[in-house]
């Protein structure tokens, strides 16, 4: 299924042009334990509906930059820089 996701840097383009880097999660304040960092690299919520997500931008800027993205619809409800998303106070699930 194909939409559009608009790059921080570029604005809108299609989804091809990016490459998914996975839900954003919170990583470990310390050195982690075995399952600490298990639970950090393979464990997702998966969950159905809106998800903050990393996206990298391939094709163009070559940015890496954060998505809120519904899994149900693929419907893009805001993109913006890591550094731009901690000064809205939003966080990782």
């Amino acid at each position: 299924m194909s939409f559009v996701l608009q790059c921080p840097n570029c604005g809108p383009r299609e989804v091809t042009d990016f490459a998914f880097g996975g839900e954003l999660t919170a990583r470990p304040r310390s050195r982690p334990s075995e399952r600490e960092l298990h639970t950090y690299v393979y464990m997702r919520r998966n969950a159905a509906g809106a998800q903050l997500e990393w996206w990298h931008h391939r094709s163009g800027c070559r940015a890496w930059f954060i998505a809120q993205r519904d899994t149900t619809s693929n419907l893009v409800s805001w993109t913006a820089l890591p550094e731009d998303v901690a000064d809205r106070g939003e966080g990782a699930a």
